[in-house]
């Protein structure tokens, strides 16, 4: 599959305009074309999803480990994706060094639509500078903490209807061309390894002094011993 440079991407549209062509009823307006191109992120990611509908299961069960190598035709959040079809997610936390618009865009569907019931977010210390809108849009998303410190760890976590996972990833939820490595882990130790982690770092961000973890007893003790 071919390579997508988002810098080389073209989101422009072509007008021509033909004077002689004018419409001989009524004498008032040129002929015109236009061409549009397809939105190559969307594609991508459209393609991205659909590969790992071929490669991994569609019912992950407990204790299965999964490793993925890429190409630069898979995308960190299909993996999430994934995930999401198969359960809804009681909790879920992420953490990258950046993350475009879209991929904000993807998390507020699942939250407005219940398929992620709560969420943290764990980012970089440049990332309220550098994706300074990103962040704005991030915070009318996140219904947890979103988290600012020295950080460059790409991580998924989160736990639901049927069982916990853990995406460790060496890619940003962002789309690029580049090779990346992932492995999907459906483990509820693992998630409670990381939840337990990330729930101790102090942020750089003052906004959310008064977060308090998300409290995994509230899923219910049966649910969560079973996954």
């Amino acid at each position: 599959m071919a390579d997508f440079d988002i810098e080389q991407m073209d989101f422009s549209f072509e007008l021509s305009d033909d004077v002689s062509a004018i419409c001989p009823a009524c004498k008032t307006a040129p002929t015109k074309s236009i061409k549009t191109q397809l939105d190559a992120i969307i594609l991508k990611r459209a393609m991205s999803e659909s590969i790992l509908c071929d490669i991994l299961p569609h019912n992950f069960e407990t204790g299965e480990v999964w490793h993925v190598i890429s190409g630069g035709d898979v995308d960190s959040l299909s993996f999430l994706k994934h995930i999401i079809k198969q359960q809804n997610l009681k909790y879920c936390l992420f953490s990258t060094w950046c993350m475009g618009s879209h991929d904000v865009a993807d998390f507020a569907q699942w939250v407005e639509s219940g398929k992620i019931g709560y969420l943290d977010a764990y980012v970089g210390e440049i990332f309220t500078t550098s994706y300074s809108k990103q962040f704005e849009e991030l915070k009318q998303v996140v219904n947890g903490r979103i988290c600012v410190f020295k950080n460059h760890s790409k991580v998924m976590a989160g736990i639901g209807e049927k069982f916990s996972f853990v995406v460790e990833s060496s890619a940003n939820i962002n789309t690029n061309p580049r090779t990346e490595q992932t492995v999907i882990s459906i483990n509820n130790d693992l998630f409670n390894f990381y939840k337990e982690w990330f729930d101790g770092i102090k942020s750089y961000n003052r906004l959310y002094d008064n977060w308090k973890p998300f409290d995994l007893s509230i899923i219910g003790e049966k649910s969560v011993n079973n996954v």
